[in-house]
Formats: C-alpha cells, structure tokens, sequence
C-alpha cells in the first residue's frame, strides 16, 4: 500500500497519484478520472473533484470540498469545506495569497 503525508497533522496516509496529471489523492478523497490533477498538486480528506476541473501547480483541495465542472484551482490556492454539526449545510473556504475567503450561495 502505497502511502504519502499531506502535511495536515494525520501524517502518511494511504493515497495514489492521479493518472491525469499525477498529483497526490488521498484513498478517502475521490477524482474522476478526466480531472486534470496536476504533478504538485494535492487532494486530500474527503474533498472531491468531478467533471472536467482542474487542480495544479501548489493548489490544494481538501476537507469536505467539492470542486466540479470546468473549475480551475490553481497556483497556491486552497479550497476546503467544513460540514457544520447539524450535518444540513456545508461551508466552503477558499484560500488566495495568505486570505480565506468563506463562499456564500446567493439565492
């Protein structure tokens, strides 16, 4: 079994490199196959990524995070999402040049 630390506290866990574009995935997070991982990039927890996104260079998904369609995650950029206790609804932070962002869906 192959193992890589993420460097989020849990040390060395069971992860697989992308075989588009050969980032890091953690076993528990999920990526589809025509998702663009890219060498240095990572996906973590239990983040996913669907469709077409991309996530490259230092960027890093993790947590509950989901990232789809033609998204592009990119250069240091996180994106990571946080379920509150009550399980009803999820928070969604992205992290750009040392700031955290909290996205917020306008209805």
């Amino acid at each position: 079994m192959t193992k890589f630390d993420f460097n989020d506290g849990n040390g060395p866990v069971p992860a697989h490199q992308h075989s588009n574009g050969g980032g890091w995935v953690a076993d528990t997070a999920y990526v589809d196959i025509a998702a663009y991982i890219g060498l240095d990039a990572l996906v973590f927890g239990d983040a996913r990524v669907f469709g077409n996104a991309q996530v490259f260079g230092d960027a890093r998904v993790f947590g509950n995070a989901l990232v789809s369609g033609y998204a592009l995650v990119s250069d240091d950029a996180c994106v990571s999402g946080d379920v509150e206790d009550d399980d009803t609804s999820e928070d969604i932070f992205i992290e750009m040049n040392g700031k955290r962002y909290k996205l917020v869906e306008i209805a």
